[in-house]
């Protein structure tokens, strides 16, 4: 039996009996979780193993590829930019990136990226394994791409590409990564254990991930957000199709999961290039922890990534102006690229079908989850904090429900309906 090592307010006993249920279901391998409630910390847990093969345990400081969690953070570094007169969201994107302007996208703006509405959720031509760390050089096959649709009109989620656009735009105006920005005026001057591209030591000691319900997805990506036959599965074949979730064709619900059959799938292209597959052990590869990616290369312990949003709703990395309006729904309704409704702020995540938030939460809540299952979310009315991270990828395309129902046992424990 798993042992759970940690602290727990009273107040908040129900999430421990939620965590503990986790392991002793078979649901996880390792796994954290914190909580900070008006500043103080309230839930630090953690348990089980950080590597399968090993047997190496899950400790406090353990930290873990955390995948789209990411994005609020890039989206944070942009909007500390614009709180400087550096960026303007509202501008288009050619006045920073010049290059940008090719294919008919003059009027593309950083708002557009931010919100998933550029229309360049796919990089077209396969990028080589020596690109894998030159950000920019990815950054400008997709300034060469002319958008799937017209930008401003529909929004998709741009699972990787929307690292590369917006890093570049930050690049362009500050002269630093992401990863820079995020160690030198965010994760560094208050100590959270949060890197975008992580240092050999990190890299070293974080948690290998896992695969779940070993699927063979539709794509070779290795995303782990397949959920079908294989790569030559038919989705028009009844056969294939038979025994997918939802009500049929037409229902978002039932589209996705059709869609994850398909290796020539929005979905499945927007997940698959950079192709990590082709690294031996995929996001485990130190090529992908140090390269930090700004759409899915954050490295954190869930103490590091909850402190992230203890700070944001306290006022310490944004003005409190800044984040309200950041957080302000920008779009919301189904999405191009994984058909389910999806919403977005400024890069933040609202409540929708792909960001499950408890009741307590739907007005007040936002933040980003992670490929596989992780999450961060912060809540300024509520005064909270949290962050789950985990190494036994959810196989489903749907996600698993382990940071929901923690999640849930948060708000409950506030008695928030």
């Amino acid at each position: 039996m798993t042992t759970v090592h940690g602290t727990c307010d009273p107040r908040f006993s129900r999430v421990r009996e939620v965590f503990d249920r986790h392991f002793a279901d078979g649901e996880e391998l390792g796994a954290a979780f914190a909580v900070f409630l008006d500043g103080e910390p309230v839930v630090d847990l953690w348990g089980g193993v950080a590597d399968r093969h090993s047997g190496r345990t899950w400790e406090s400081d353990t930290p873990v590829l955390t995948y789209s969690c990411t994005k609020a953070v890039t989206a944070t570094a942009a909007l500390l930019l614009a709180e400087r007169g550096l960026l303007d969201v509202t501008a288009p994107v050619a006045e920073v990136w010049p290059e940008f302007a090719r294919g008919g996208k003059e009027r593309v703006t950083v708002e557009h990226l931010l919100t998933h509405q550029a229309g360049l959720p796919v990089i077209e031509e396969q990028v080589p394994l020596e690109e894998f760390e030159d950000q920019p050089a990815i950054a400008d096959r997709l300034a060469g791409q002319a958008p799937i649709w017209e930008p401003g009109t529909a929004h998709g989620y741009h699972a990787l590409t929307y690292g590369f656009l917006v890093g570049e735009v930050i690049r362009r105006v500050s002269g630093k990564t992401v990863g820079e920005i995020v160690a030198t005026e965010i994760a560094g001057p208050l100590g959270l254990e949060l890197w975008v591209g992580a240092p050999d030591d990190v890299a070293a000691r974080a948690a290998r991930l896992s695969a779940g319900e070993r699927r063979k997805p539709a794509t070779d990506s290795g995303s782990g957000n397949g959920s079908g036959r294989g790569p030559d599965a038919d989705p028009d074949d009844a056969g294939a199709s038979a025994g997918l979730p939802g009500q049929g064709p037409g229902d978002p619900i039932y589209e996705m999961s059709r869609a994850s059959l398909d290796k020539d799938s929005l979905m499945n292209r927007a997940l698959g290039n950079p192709p990590i597959h082709r690294l031996q052990g995929g996001g485990n590869n130190p090529v992908v922890l140090r390269a930090g990616w700004p759409a899915m290369g954050a490295v954190a312990t869930a103490r590091g990534l909850a402190g992230f949003y203890r700070d944001l709703a306290a006022g310490r990395i944004l003005r409190a102006e800044t984040l309200r309006d950041a957080t302000r729904r920008r779009v919301d309704g189904p999405d191009r690229v994984l058909f389910i409704d999806s919403s977005f702020g400024l890069g933040y995540m609202r409540p929708s079908l792909t960001f499950l938030t408890p009741a307590g939460g739907v007005e007040s809540a936002f933040g980003h989850t992670g490929m596989g299952g992780s999450l961060g979310l912060g809540d300024v009315e509520h005064g909270l904090g949290m962050a789950y991270a985990m190494n036994k990828m959810a196989g489903a395309v749907s996600g698993s429900l382990r940071a929901y129902r923690l999640a849930e046992a948060v708000y409950g424990s506030l008695q928030v309906r």
